[in-house]
C-alpha cells in the first residue's frame, strides 16, 4: 500500500503562482511513478503531469505545458507541483497519483490516489 496525502492548494488570483505537494508513505517511493490529475466541477478527471521515479522521463498535459512544472524528491517520499501562469480554468481538485511507470499513469491507470487538494483561480 502507499498512502498519498497533497497539501498546498488554496485560492489565488489569476496570474500568480502555487505549489501543492503530495507527501507519501508505505512502499517505497522511489519504485513509483508519479503524477497529478485533476477534476473541475461538471468535468471528468483529466492528466496533468507524470514523472518516472528517477525523474528522468516527465510529461504534460497540452493545457498546462510550459506554466506548470512536476518534480520530486525521493529522499523526503514527496512530489511537487509548481503551477505558474495560473488562470481560472485551471480551478479544480488537485489529485496525486502513482502507478508502476508513467505511461501506465498517463493512460489513468493509476495505482494510488490522494484524497484532492482543492485550488481555485479568480480572475
Amino acid at each position: 500500500q502507499v498512502q498519498l496525502v497533497e497539501s498546498g492548494g488554496g485560492l489565488v488570483q489569476a496570474g500568480t503562482s502555487l505549489r501543492p505537494s503530495c507527501a507519501a508513505s508505505g512502499r517505497t517511493f522511489s519504485n513509483y511513478a508519479m503524477g497529478w490529475f485533476r477534476q473541475a466541477p461538471g468535468k471528468e478527471r483529466e492528466f496533468v503531469a507524470t514523472i518516472s521515479w528517477n525523474g528522468a522521463n516527465i510529461g504534460y498535459a497540452d493545457s498546462v505545458k510550459g506554466r506548470f512544472t512536476i518534480s520530486r524528491d525521493n529522499a523526503k517520499n514527496t512530489v511537487y507541483l509548481q503551477m505558474n501562469s495560473l488562470k481560472p480554468e485551471d480551478t479544480a481538485v488537485y489529485y496525486c497519483s502513482a502507478a508502476p511507470n508513467t505511461w501506465l499513469l498517463r493512460s489513468g491507470t493509476v495505482g494510488y490516489w490522494g484524497q484532492g487538494t482543492q485550488v481555485t483561480v479568480s480572475s
